[in-house]
């Protein structure tokens, strides 16, 4: 099928009875990106990987991953894309070195915002340092595409919660990017209580632990990173109030910009609503 500029400049549908047809099959034939969270989520990924691993030299591993994928009723969204990884990763690991490198490359740079997912969630089994896990994730964390670059934070930010002080310290050179999609994976992976996961009791309650971070990106001029530095205080607020209350004092004080009072308004948001009740 012929990929029009009408496809490639769609908005995308809102609800996913109503994506056209032929965007559903080229998704699922991994031949283009999803354009928004309906797409993403419509993605069939048995579908999916029957269309990719042909393509990469894995046919004779497609009926195995196929049938566990299967078993666990996995086709679509956060799950389908966290056992596809897993999959891949073990199936990958008992090909010759060379090919392995072959075929993640493959994996990591494919037209598919879906597949560079499967890529990214394959990190999990990996036996690396925190170091060597940041560096394999960095790429996903910078992905033109939404969807990569939360798969991204998702995947290494049980680790990270392993050793805050280190993740913090690591973290905080990201956080120094000229890319706004790096700085803003060196705050969100680490939020406090996070989207879809589990809550990181260290920074609930010490979040002070995150300071070097938060000091550089307190007047960041990016909306996306300001977004994630308010939510991660307005987290930080549920637990220890006051001193999200002290902090936006002294920030309020020190930085007299639009970032950070955009950034102070979101972090009190929770605090202002409890007052008002």
């Amino acid at each position: 099928m012929l990929i029009t500029e009408g496809i490639l400049n769609r908005k995308g549908a809102t609800k996913i009875s109503d994506i056209p047809d032929e965007v559903l099959m080229l998704l699922n034939q991994g031949r283009i990106e999803s354009v928004n969270l309906t797409e993403w989520l419509a993605v069939n990924h048995i579908s999916l990987l029957k269309n990719v691993l042909p393509a990469i030299g894995l046919n004779h591993k497609l009926d195995f991953i196929l049938s566990e994928m299967v078993n666990q009723n996995a086709e679509s969204g956060m799950k389908a894309i966290r056992l596809t990884g897993e999959w891949l990763h073990k199936v990958i690991y008992e090909e010759r070195d060379q090919k392995k490198k072959d075929i993640t490359r493959e994996l990591s740079n494919h037209v598919s915002d879906s597949v560079r997912c499967w890529a990214a969630t394959m990190y999990k089994n990996r036996k690396c340092s925190l170091e060597d896990n940041l560096a394999y994730i960095h790429p996903f964390a910078a992905d033109r595409h939404f969807g990569v670059r939360e798969i991204a934070w998702m995947s290494i930010r049980e680790d990270l919660s392993q050793d805050i002080d280190k993740s913090v310290e690591l973290l905080t050179e990201w956080a120094k990017s000229d890319d706004e999609n790096i700085r803003r994976f060196s705050i969100e992976a680490i939020r406090p209580r996070g989207v879809w996961t589990k809550h990181i009791e260290a920074l609930k309650q010490e979040p002070s632990k995150a300071l070097p971070i938060l000091h550089l990106l307190k007047a960041d001029p990016s909306k996306y990173v300001q977004d994630s530095v308010g939510n991660w205080l307005n987290d930080a607020s549920k637990t220890q109030p006051e001193w999200v209350l002290s902090l936006c004092e002294e920030w309020s004080e020190t930085s007299d910009t639009k970032a950070t009072a955009r950034i102070i308004k979101k972090a009190k948001r929770t605090i202002i609503k409890g007052n008002t009740q």
